[in-house]
């Protein structure tokens, strides 16, 4: 119960001219032969058009005809008829018009950006966060709470509360949404209906908590992984930007990857690429066999928890969390500073194993350990000797918002699929 990575859909280019129409058809969409009963009719030849310039209007932003004949390869009166066609389903309207250039003004076409609406919510130990943006991805309205909730049913409705609140104030009802992404630990478990690897959320991992929020926002509710959600606001806001492979890793509380590979997030056959928390790596002085059976071994010896327990046995006395940790090593206290590098080490070894396997251009640090100040450095440094390659190291720039926002950029993709799937197909000429 993921969400496709964003990117993935509607990225359709121009591709043989159809015989007989004039017209192109999207990449990937088969050649039909020239009559008999196989040939494909005027009005489905419409609806791959109008779809087409959907789809490169959303690209491309505020355009032209002419500029979305040159992109699709249709012609201008073919351009002009499915501009039409779209703008009475309401996604298109027009924005303006060019000037500046020679010749005449061109109006402008752009995606109706109400025309949709996503919203994202995050379900933290500690909050709960959520942002509704439209189809442009403007932000209407954000908010945090905190969490109060210890039951199921009382986190459910926490986050209807929060929906409720976020469409309120951005003077919509929540059935006026058409995606809602929420992330959340762990990941879908088919079998069962029900998530698993769920952390700390007692009880998240039962049939009942999937079933109570999709009693509340739909049966398209969509979960994600939490850190995958950070992953795919990395790939969409940061600094994933303009890079096809990286590797997002989450180390504060607990520890967890989401993997980028040609630009698209993997999540692998079970949904558990990036689950590195159960990597059998459980060497360090603040590991916790007990923890680990829960957990899983890696998280039972890098997060914030394992940090406290190595400081303990170095012997930091009184109140130790792993901020306080980091903060003492920082002012120089040589115990501490011991700890972060065996920390800075554990984790280079982990993703160490990464690159060996899927050899990333780039691995962003995140969470409250992964983002303190120079331990980037100290993970860059140790894999200077361990790694057989050496991808740029850097910390995350996105703050607490992070889930949400991967959770509206997957919900953006998958709100303007269902409205591409709605349409109908073909429209009178």
């Amino acid at each position: 119960m993921t969400a496709p990575s964003p990117g993935a859909a509607g990225r359709a280019q121009a591709g043989p001219a159809e015989p007989g129409t004039g017209a192109r058809l999207p990449a990937g969409v088969p050649r039909m032969p020239v009559g008999g009963i196989s040939a494909a009719r005027p009005p489905l030849i419409r609806a791959l058009n109008e779809k087409l310039l959907l789809e490169h209007i959303r690209q491309l932003g505020p355009c032209s005809r002419a500029e979305l004949a040159r992109a699709s390869g249709l012609s201008k009166p073919t351009v002009s008829l499915a501009l039409g066609n779209v703008e009475r389903s309401g996604l298109v309207q027009t924005a303006g018009q060019r000037t500046g250039v020679p010749g005449r003004s061109a109006l402008l076409y752009e995606i109706r950006p109400d025309a949709g609406l996503v919203l994202g919510l995050d379900i933290g130990h500690e909050y709960v966060r959520g942002a509704l943006a439209d189809l442009a991805g403007e932000i209407r309205a954000r908010s945090t709470l905190r969490a109060r909730a210890s039951s199921v049913r009382g986190r459910v409705a926490e986050l209807v509360r929060l929906g409720d609140m976020l469409c309120n104030e951005a003077g919509v009802t929540r059935p006026a949404v058409t995606q809602t992404v929420i992330g959340s630990p762990g990941v879908y478990d088919p079998g069962r209906d029900s998530m698993k690897l769920t952390g700390g959320l007692a009880g998240w991992d039962r049939p009942a908590a999937l079933a109570g929020l999709r009693a509340a926002f739909g049966e398209t509710v969509v979960i994600e992984n939490d850190v995958d959600a950070e992953a795919l606001a990395e790939r969409a806001l940061g600094h994933g930007r303009n890079v096809d492979d990286f590797a997002f890793v989450h180390v504060g509380t607990g520890i967890g990857m989401g993997l980028v590979l040609n630009g698209q997030l993997r999540r692998g056959v079970h949904g558990l690429a990036g689950e590195i928390a159960f990597m059998p790596l459980a060497e360090g002085s603040g590991a916790d066999e007990g923890d680990a059976r829960k957990r899983g071994p890696l998280e039972a010896t890098v997060a914030a928890a394992a940090v406290v327990r190595a400081a303990r046995k170095a012997g930091l006395r009184g109140p130790v969390t792993a901020r306080r940790v980091f903060d003492a090593a920082a002012r120089g206290d040589s115990r501490a500073a011991a700890v972060v590098a065996e920390e800075a080490k554990l984790v280079a070894k982990a993703i160490c194993a990464v690159i060996t396997v899927v050899d990333p251009e780039l691995i962003v640090l995140g969470g409250g350990i992964g983002q303190a100040p120079g331990f980037a450095d100290a993970v860059s440094g140790q894999l200077q000797t361990m790694s057989p390659a050496r991808p740029a190291v850097r910390v995350s720039a996105l703050g607490s918002d992070a889930v949400v926002d991967g959770c509206l950029a997957a919900g953006g993709d998958l709100a303007w699929n269902r409205l591409m799937t709605a349409l109908p197909t073909g429209a009178p000429a």
